[in-house]
């Protein structure tokens, strides 16, 4: 069964920094690219950034980039969101994804929550 479980979230203040994990379980994590993306109240899920299945290739929203990074480790089945220099609009709910056999899969969301 694939399980994704994602933790780190919390308070932190403007300009701060948070690191977010994902635990992935029950397929080859090593040959899948995986995904982060959040949803604030009232709007809708959007991307915020993925990797390849190596971590040779990351990719970022705009509204991110250069803020956010992302990596994994293939030999503890994790992936990371690095969030520094964060802004009000960054809180939401942030979810790690999947796509495994051309179907996708979500945790459970960990909270991020960015205020003074």
């Amino acid at each position: 069964e694939v399980q994704l479980v994602e933790s780190g979230g919390g308070l932190v203040q403007p300009g701060g920094s948070l690191r977010l994990s994902c635990a992935a379980f029950g397929f080859t994590f090593s040959s899948s690219a995986m995904g982060w993306f959040r949803q604030a109240p009232g709007k809708e899920r959007e991307f915020v950034g993925g990797i390849s299945w190596s971590g040779s290739i990351t990719y970022y929203a705009d509204s991110v980039k250069g803020r956010f990074d992302i990596s994994r480790d293939n030999a503890k089945n994790m992936v990371y969101l690095q969030m520094n220099s964060l802004k009000s609009e960054d809180t939401a709910v942030y979810y790690c994804n999947a796509e495994v056999s051309y179907r996708t899969y979500w945790g459970q969301g960990t909270q991020v929550n960015v205020s003074s």
